[in-house]
C-alpha cells in the first residue's frame, strides 16, 4: 500500500520516465527489500531509498527505475524503500489544536525515522549491515535525505547521505497561509466544530481528501498559497541552509549532485543537433537578450566545451544553486568528504533532450537495461559507472570506481564536480561563470509544486516525474 494522494494522477511523460500504481491507504508503512541471500553474517551495504514527489505524491514503486534488483543481484548490496505519509495525511499542522499535535506537520519525516529505526533493528536478517546504512533520495527524496539529517532521533540509524536534486533554498515553497486558518477551512468543509478538531481523525479517506482540496482552493483563490513540507521545532532542527548543520550530518559522507536541464527544454526547436551555429545562438539571445545571451554562450562554451548551445538556457536554476550551497558549507564545515556530480548528458529523443529530473535515477540503480530511453550510445557505459560510483561510495564512502577518472572531494574555495556525460570529467568551479549568468538573465522558472484540485475534485492532475 501507498499513502494516498490529494488528485488521481494522470500519466504523462512515460516514455522519458515510466511509472507504476498501486492501491493506497492511510496505513501505508511498508517495506521494500532486495538481497540476493539472507545470512545474518555477511554485512552487505544497505542502500534506503526515498522517493520522490515532493511531499505531497509519489511512492516507493511509483517509477520503474526504482526496483533494486540489480543493486542486490549484481553489486551484492540490500536495498529497502519505504512509503510515508505525505501531504495532509503527513505535513497537517494541528498544533493550534491541542499538545497531543505538538508534532503533526512532521510525521511524515517520523515515518521515515521509524522505517530506519526497523532498518537497524531487523536488516541483519536480510544480509545487511545495521552500521553501514546510506540513505538516498532524488526531487523530494532528496529534501527529505536533507532532513534526516537535521533530526537528533536519526542520528545514528545511517552512516552516508546522497541528495539527488533535492536541495531548493529554504522558504522557496513554504505555505503562505497559517496553518491554522488551513485547518479550520478543512474542518468548516465537513462541518466539525474547532472544539472537535479531534474528529478530524476518524474521518474517511475520500471524504478527507475532498475537504483538503476543496480548503485549498478556497485559499488559492484569496491568493494563499499551500504547500506540504516540515517544518523546524524540537524535533527536527532546521533547513541546514537556513541555519546550521547538525553536529551529526557534519560527520556523514555525502554526495549531492543534480542534472543538467531538470525541468527544461520548455521549447519545440526540432532537431535541435540540425540547428546551425547562428540559429542556435539566436535562441540563447532571443531568451536572454543581445548582451546577456553574448556573455551566456561565452560562459556555457568555457563549460561545456563541443556541447550545444541551444542548451545553454536549458542549464537548470531551481535545484542547482541551492545544491551548490549545501556542497560548498557543509565542505567547509564537516569532517567527512563532500562530493558534488552533474549527469549532463543528451539523449537521442524529442530532437535532443537534455538530461531531464529523474533521468539519473536509471543510471544510478542499475538499471538503464529496463529503461527503453536508457538504451543510447555510452548507455552501459553510464549505467557501470554511475551504479558503480554509488555502490562503492555505499560500501566505503568514496564514490571512485573503475571507469571514472579520480573524482575529489569538494574542498573550501575548489568545489570538485564529477561530469556524467558521454566522456565522464571531473571539473573544478565548473559553475562559476555560468550560473551567475543564468541567474541574471535566463526567464524565470515558474514551478507548482502541486495542482490543487477544482471543488468538484474530479480535475486530477499529471505526474510530474
Amino acid at each position: 500500500m501507498i499513502c494516498p494522494v490529494l488528485s488521481e494522477p494522470m500519466p504523462t511523460g512515460e516514455v522519458m520516465t515510466p511509472h507504476r500504481f498501486w492501491p493506497s491507504s492511510e496505513h501505508c508503512q511498508y517495506l521494500n527489500v532486495w538481497t540476493d541471500h539472507c545470512d545474518p553474517a555477511a554485512k552487505k551495504p544497505v542502500l534506503f531509498w526515498i522517493h520522490g514527489g515532493g511531499y505531497a505524491a509519489g511512492s516507493s514503486i511509483e517509477q520503474v527505475s526504482y526496483d533494486g534488483f540489480n543493486l542486490a543481484k549484481k553489486d551484492g548490496l540490500v536495498v529497502v524503500s519505504v512509503n510515508h505519509r505525505l501531504n495532509a495525511f503527513g505535513y497537517l499542522d494541528m498544533s493550534d489544536f491541542g499538545e497531543k499535535y505538538w508534532n503533526s506537520v512532521n510525521v511524515g519525516m517520523a515515518d521515515l525515522v521509524e522505517a530506519l529505526r526497523w532498518v537497524k533493528e531487523n536488516i541483519a536478517c536480510f544480509g545487511g549491515d545495521p552500521e553501514n546504512v546510506t540513505i538516498f533520495g532524488q526531487s523530494g527524496g532528496g529534501g527529505k535525505v536533507t532532513v534526516l539529517g537535521q533530526i537528533p532521533e536519526a542520528e545514528d540509524l545511517f552512516q552516508k547521505m546522497i541528495v539527488m536534486s533535492g536541495v531548493i533554498p529554504a522558504g522557496d515553497f513554504d505555505s503562505t497561509c497559517s496553518p491554522k486558518e488551513l485547518v479550520l477551512e478543512i474542518l468548516k468543509n465537513l462541518n466539525i466544530p474547532a472544539s472537535d478538531a479531534e474528529k478530524l481523525e476518524k474521518v474517511p479517506v475520500p471524504q478527507y481528501i475532498w475537504a483538503v482540496n476543496k480548503a485549498c482552493a478556497a485559499l488559492e483563490r484569496q491568493g494563499k498559497r499551500v504547500n506540504w513540507s516540515p517544518q523546524p521545532n524540537k524535533y527536527y532542527t532546521c533547513d541546514p541552509l537556513a541555519g546550521d548543520f547538525s553536529a551529526s550530518s557534519l560527520k556523514k559522507p555525502t554526495i549531492a549532485g543534480t542534472v543538467l536541464a531538470e525541468f527544461g527544454p520548455v521549447y519545440d526547436l526540432g532537431e535541435r543537433d540540425a540547428l546551425t551555429t547562428q540559429e542556435r545562438e539566436a535562441h540563447v539571445k532571443k531568451l536572454c537578450g543581445e548582451e546577456g545571451g553574448e556573455k551566456t554562450l561565452a560562459a556555457y562554451r568555457k563549460a561545456f566545451p563541443g556541447k550545444n548551445e541551444v542548451y545553454a538556457v536549458d542549464v537548470d536554476t531551481m535545484f542547482l544553486p541551492g545544491t551548490l550551497e549545501y556542497v560548498k558549507k557543509k565542505a567547509r564545515e564537516a569532517s567527512a568528504p563532500v562530493y558534488n556530480y552533474l549527469f549532463a548528458k543528451v539523449f537521442d529523443f524529442d530532437g535532443g533532450r537534455p538530461a531531464w529530473h529523474c533521468s539519473d535515477i536509471p543510471y544510478f540503480f542499475h538499471n538503464g537495461e529496463i529503461i527503453p530511453v536508457c538504451q543510447q550510445e555510452n548507455g552501459d557505459m553510464l549505467d557501470a559507472v554511475m551504479s558503480g560510483a554509488f555502490v562503492n561510495f555505499a560500501r566505503t564512502g568514496d564514490p571512485n570506481c573503475g571507469g571514472l577518472p579520480q573524482w575529489d572531494k569538494c574542498q573550501e574555495g575548489k568545489p570538485v564536480t564529477m561530469v556524467f556525460d558521454d566522456v565522464c570529467e571531473a571539473k573544478v568551479n565548473l559553475h562559476d561563470e555560468l550560473l551567475p549568468l543564468l541567474q541574471q538573465y535566463k526567464p524565470k522558472f515558474e514551478f507548482r509544486p502541486h495542482a490543487v484540485e477544482d471543488e468538484d475534485g474530479e480535475s486530477g492532475n499529471a505526474w510530474v516525474f
